[in-house]
């Protein structure tokens, strides 16, 4: 069976209940879950959640919840991986198998079901534990600069500050939308970073994380000028 993971735990500080605050029209989550059910490459969706609220929000928007997600996994210290092998370890306990487990972040909006389908593609045409989404930074890293305790600005990279941008070597990072991976890679081998992962490809535009009060204003603003783009087409 594909599985989709989408991690959502009650305890949000920085944006509290971020999971399932009004977005555009929709709870948080429900963005993710449609671009989930949409996609067409799941057996199963599911939210794993320590929040009954959260639970119950899930499920209207056609999401699973088959098990609440224990305490000592929705700390703030608890990663994505700990999180996802537990949901397959939870199937794998009541007789269902996963194949290919994607983690979907809640908190994802720009999240695209044609996007999900690139990566679950690439993942079974390569030998390779992960796929998952990244974009390019929109400057030379090696040009940056940090600002000194006094005050003062310095470079990270002295020896580029005559190199021209067009002559740096172009920059990814991750996008923070999904990570499509083999069953057994997330109970074994959970080091997303290496040569074992695929970079699912995605335009700038439609990344955007969202930790602060600012970053969700910026993603509202551009989602709804995507949609009112995608109209006039």
């Amino acid at each position: 069976m594909r599985l989709a993971v989408i991690p959502a735990r009650g305890g949000s500080k920085r944006i509290p209940r971020k999971n399932i605050k009004p977005f555009c029209g929709k709870p948080m989550i429900a963005w993710s879950i449609e671009a989930a059910l949409q996609s067409g490459c799941f057996d199963e969706v599911i939210v794993s959640t320590d929040d009954a609220e959260i639970a119950d929000v899930a499920r209207q928007w056609g999401a699973g919840v088959p098990f609440m997600r224990p305490a000592a996994l929705a700390d703030d210290h608890t990663g994505t991986i700990p999180v996802v092998r537990h949901a397959v370890e939870w199937f794998q306990q009541v007789g269902r198998q996963p194949s290919q487990v994607c983690c979907i972040y809640a908190t994802a909006p720009f999240v695209q079901g044609d996007d999900l389908r690139r990566g679950l593609d690439l993942l079974l045409a390569n030998v390779c534990s992960y796929a998952f989404s990244v974009t390019s930074y929109p400057f030379p890293i090696q040009r940056a600069i940090r600002i000194t305790e006094l005050g003062r600005v310095e470079m990270f990279y002295p020896g580029h500050f005559s190199t021209r941008s067009q002559d740096l070597e172009e920059a990814w990072h991750d996008a923070g939308q999904f990570y499509w991976g083999k069953s057994k890679a997330w109970l074994e081998d959970p080091a997303f970073f290496t040569p074992s992962s695929i970079p699912v490809r995605l335009p700038r535009h439609r990344v955007q994380d969202i930790d602060t009060p600012e970053d969700w204003l910026r993603a509202e603003w551009l989602f709804k000028a995507m949609q009112s783009e995608a109209r006039l087409m």
